[in-house]
């Protein structure tokens, strides 16, 4: 008896004992409250500038009761409203028949005639005239006014269109040709383009691309490209799935270590004279100082002209990004000459986010970014004699992006990081001299700032926030007086819905000195009492990092979404991403599988002592490098992470296309790229581990998911494994699936609950 009761209690207390580890069953109603938190669902307050001219601007600000349009004028140094708002809503409600109030007005562009005896505006659709101050509206019908642009300095002219406006260029059969955008008249510039040696392509590795890829003149009149040759590279495939036989897709994607990789002969083309100016100098590789890709967008990277088109500044990029040469053209005949060089032991970056180099002819000079005495910061060189006259910029901090160049008052003006006190990702608006004199803070106020100069100049825009701080919006002077406090962001509806932003977090790395920074998600029913889970959101860049903006933001993906299912969310900035040293920036150099996880896991733990963190249940995710850092984490800390979601990941860089690996690991013959190879490592897998490709991912090979698929098979390893068919790298219209997929994986593993069978996730019903 006494032992058949013994087997009765035991059985029972086993029977608790899985019902504990099953947990909770969270419903249809938790997923919706998740969802509240997902960005269609914040409400976003707005403060964007819309310049007219004389440096005046307008802009609408939402607050509870109503939408307001404000105009500001610096003549009158302050705001008032853009018009009436009582007869703007009368005079529309005329028109179109449609009654508006006035505090719902469904404006989106106002400009004023010259003379101020009338506004156009569109709104329902429609551009309309009304006149003043009768507010008479009717159809406008004349040629739009388009908002006056005032994009920073360098960022280029407009690639295909000329920067007069008048002609365009496109490709046809491989060769280049250009049209008269008034006449529609086409003519053929190039001729000798054949089938992967065309002109002005951009279609090697992961960019693809039909746009032609130039750099116009200042005049017009000419265009800087090149010739690309890719004849000699592999190529990359792809399968659709669908009924009959698949569709092969196949395009030139070269890896790390081909011997034959994309080069560019440049040329330089007279489009009225229609010659082809061939530069002297053997082809470069397919580089460039900042990017993957030798563009932005469409506009050829390293390039700047002279204003009349007789010359042409450039940069030649080694294969690995170790060597620039900064070159001068010769327009007419081909003549190159090398003005100097920078040699680097890991990789050059001519910025952040932006190219920092400029060619000033007029005073035949050289504004030169460089890393080399382990900040970024910019230089003066003689570009006659290639010689350095002296560095204008200097200090343990970093040039972000050069805005402006004031030739005449020889002043840079230009975003940097780090140089004021508390988080050294903070970017501030700055201006000083050529000579590296009287450097000025035009940003006095903390957190991230981003400007907007008006048409002259002579005024900008900041809007300045923090990830925990709504932004405000100023209007200052370049002489850094205020001309006008703007707008607080009121977040009032925000926080009546139950949000919260994330905690801004400071923790030191895993060499126990070096400040790093993160964010910290918590549930906003968060029970201090409690221990939670923590998932880990990590993206390990090395040309980006997990944060990416410290801006404020009302919806960050979907980390918090994740806390309120029960979780402690985490993004934390590790040592080898960017905005901070080159010697911080470079620790993962060499060794890509670094991945900042020993940061990561360090960084739990210390918050752990901050935030109710159970540190036994930790989860990590991440897309593309995220991917990769991911399965890293899952198999060379299997102890530490217990639940993984790798998507999209580059498990292994000699898969990956050939730029990116060279130039953040080093070519393949001074790297061990086999050592950093995920599958390598998929033996030692215990936790739960999802793997997740598009099988059309141009960007990243499906083989990269499919190499560790095989050796976890070879390993007798259980896994799970979500294939999206005819998806590309960031799953398209499955997004919002992945999404819903992601939250019940964590929910089943980490929270050890059971989610909602086949919740939609509202969004995908829109």
């Amino acid at each position: 008896m006494i032992k058949k009761y013994l087997l009765v209690v035991t059985g029972f207390a086993l029977t608790l004992s899985a019902m504990a580890q099953q947990g909770k069953s969270l419903t249809d109603k938790d997923y919706e409250r998740a969802e509240k938190f997902m960005y269609y669902n914040i409400d976003k307050d707005n403060l964007s500038p819309n310049w007219l001219t004389g440096d005046r601007f307008w802009y609408s600000i939402a607050t509870t009761q109503r939408t307001e349009f404000i105009l500001v004028d610096p003549a009158k140094k302050g705001k008032s409203p853009a018009f009436d708002h009582q007869k703007m809503a009368t005079a529309l409600s005329t028109v179109t028949g449609t009654t508006y109030e006035a505090n719902k007005l469904p404006i989106t562009a106002i400009n004023y005639a010259a003379d101020g005896k009338s506004i156009a505006i569109t709104a329902a659709g429609k551009r309309w005239k009304v006149e003043l101050p009768s507010y008479k509206a009717s159809v406008d019908n004349s040629t739009p006014t388009t908002q006056i642009a005032t994009a920073p300095e360098g960022s280029g002219a407009v690639a295909g269109g000329s920067p007069d406006g008048t002609k365009a260029v496109f490709i046809k059969d491989y060769n280049l040709w250009v049209r008269d955008v008034a006449t529609n008249e086409k003519k053929q510039l190039t001729k000798d383009g054949i089938k992967d040696y065309g002109y002005a392509t951009d279609n090697a590795g992961w960019k693809s691309s039909d746009l032609a890829i130039v750099r116009w003149s200042p005049d017009s009149k000419k265009v800087a490209t090149f010739q690309q040759d890719q004849r000699m590279s592999r190529d990359m495939y792809l399968v659709t799935t669908n009924v009959g036989t698949p569709v092969l897709k196949a395009w030139k994607y070269p890896l790390p270590g081909d011997k034959e990789i994309p080069t560019i002969r440049r040329v330089i083309i007279d489009v009225e004279a229609g010659t082809v100016v061939n530069l002297k100098i053997a082809p470069d590789p397919h580089r460039a100082s900042l990017r993957d890709d030798i563009a932005s967008g469409n506009a050829l990277d390293d390039i700047d002209w002279k204003a009349d088109g007789s010359e042409m500044a450039f940069l030649s990029t080694s294969r690995d990004h170790k060597e620039e040469k900064f070159r001068i053209a010769n327009a007419t005949t081909g003549e190159v000459r090398e003005v100097f060089e920078e040699v680097v032991k890991t990789q050059f970056e001519s910025g952040i986010g932006a190219i920092n180099w400029r060619y000033l002819p007029k005073s035949n000079e050289i504004l030169w970014y460089s890393e080399r005495d382990n900040w970024g910061h910019m230089y003066l060189y003689d570009a006659t004699t290639g010689k350095l006259k002296n560095q204008i910029t200097k200090g343990e901090w970093v040039v972000k992006r050069l805005l402006k160049v004031d030739e005449k008052n020889r002043q840079l003006i230009f975003m940097a990081v780090g140089r004021e006190p508390g988080n050294p990702y903070f970017a501030h608006l700055y201006k000083i001299g050529f000579d590296g004199k009287n450097l000025v803070s035009l940003t006095p106020e903390e957190g991230n700032h981003q400007i907007s100069f008006s048409p002259t100049g002579n005024y900008f825009i900041d809007t300045y926030s923090q990830p925990n701080v709504p932004p405000v919006m100023t209007y200052r002077s370049m002489n850094r007086k205020l001309v006008t406090e703007l707008e607080k962001t009121d977040v009032s509806r925000l926080q009546a819905t139950g949000w919260k932003a994330p905690t801004p977090v400071s923790v030191k790395a895993h060499d126990g000195t070096t400040d790093i920074y993160g964010l910290v998600f918590t549930p906003t029913n968060m029970d201090p009492q409690k221990k939670y889970p923590v998932i880990d959101y990590i993206y390990p860049g090395p040309q980006g990092g997990s944060v990416a903006s410290w801006s404020f933001s009302a919806s960050r993906g979907d980390n918090q979404a994740l806390a309120e299912l029960g979780f402690i969310v985490v993004m934390i900035e590790g040592t080898s991403n960017p905005l901070r040293s080159k010697s911080y920036h470079d620790m993962s150099y060499g060794n890509m599988a670094d991945n900042t996880l020993p940061d990561q896991i360090t960084a739990i733990k210390q918050l752990s002592q901050r935030f109710p963190i159970d540190t036994s249940k930790v989860g990590i995710w991440g897309h593309s490098g995220g991917g990769f850092a991911t399965a890293a984490a899952m198999f060379r800390y299997p102890d530490f992470f217990k639940v993984g979601i790798a998507e999209s990941g580059n498990h292994d860089n000699r898969n990956y296309e050939d730029d990116w690996g060279e130039r953040y690991n080093g070519l393949v013959e001074n790297a061990n790229y086999e050592a950093q190879a995920n599958q390598n490592y998929a033996k030692n897998l215990k936790g739960k581990l999802l793997l997740v490709h598009g099988m059309m991912d141009n960007n990243v090979p499906p083989s990269n998911t499919m190499l560790v698929v095989d050796a976890l098979i070879k390993a007798n390893k259980t896994f799970d494994l979500l294939l999206f068919p005819n998806s590309g790298h960031s799953f398209g219209a499955s997004m919002l699936y992945m999404m819903r997929r992601r939250w019940d994986y964590f929910v089943t593993n980490l929270l050890n609950a059971t989610p909602p069978k086949d919740y939609q996730i509202r969004g995908a019903r829109n």
